[in-house]
């Protein structure tokens, strides 16, 4: 039996009431708000195990804004974050998921994926949120306070980067497909493109690059990437 308190951020009350009823069945706890005011309030006084995000929100600040916000605060950027969106198009996945969100999922949906991708989250939310700090090279990675250092100097990266290079620095020396690694760092029911990765991958790359640990993240060829500290013959 789950207890887990689930915030529901939706303007729209059947929605919500649909998403509340949903979640208590399977055994989780919500909390509700209405706005963004009404959620940031929420998370504070009873942060929640995951958000469930709408994207349009009514006021001055939307899902996305929300999002952020969480992401780049310290206490609360371990928060996972489910976006909830009619917006189908890749390009406003992409924009969702760089903001930080953990899954994303269109509306309408159904009620047993919602607990299956709620699931998965947490699983993964869990997983990543191991305190033991991770150290390969001049790399380390503090799943507790979420920062990133090489060589003692601190390394800004955002939160979609931080959770690839997460999943990399716990499974290093093994290769990995661009479908693996949307699996495991995006959940396997976001239907976006190989080519994120890559993006994601580049990214990533530069910003340790300064750092001399950009080549920690081998290009497998036929394959996709590994993460190593072994030096590839040319």
């Amino acid at each position: 039996m789950y207890n887990e308190q689930i915030l529901i951020v939706e303007d729209e009350p059947a929605i919500r009431e649909m998403i509340v009823m949903t979640l208590e069945m399977a055994g989780f706890d919500s909390l509700q708000a209405a706005d963004v005011s009404e959620a940031h309030q929420q998370v504070v006084d009873h942060r929640p195990a995951l958000i469930l995000l709408d994207w349009m929100l009514p006021g001055d600040k939307s899902g996305i804004d929300f999002c952020r916000m969480l992401k780049n605060d310290d206490l609360l950027s371990e928060i996972p974050v489910i976006m909830l969106t009619a917006k189908s198009e890749e390009d406003s996945k992409v924009h969702g998921l760089d903001a930080g969100a953990d899954d994303y999922m269109t509306k309408p949906f159904s009620t047993r994926e919602l607990i299956s991708r709620i699931k998965a989250v947490l699983r993964r939310s869990s997983a990543l949120s191991n305190d033991k700090s991770i150290e390969i090279g001049n790399l380390s990675l503090d799943p507790k306070s979420q920062r990133v250092m090489a060589a003692g100097k601190v390394i800004e990266v955002g939160p979609t980067e931080y959770r690839l290079l997460a999943f990399f620095m716990s499974h290093p020396e093994r290769a990995y497909t661009r479908t693996q690694l949307l699996d495991q760092v995006w959940g396997g029911n976001v239907y976006i493109e190989d080519r994120t990765i890559d993006v994601h991958i580049k990214r990533l790359r530069t910003l340790l690059r300064p750092h001399n640990c950009d080549t920690l993240i081998q290009t497998v060829r036929g394959t996709g990437y590994r993460f190593s500290s072994l030096i590839e013959p040319m």
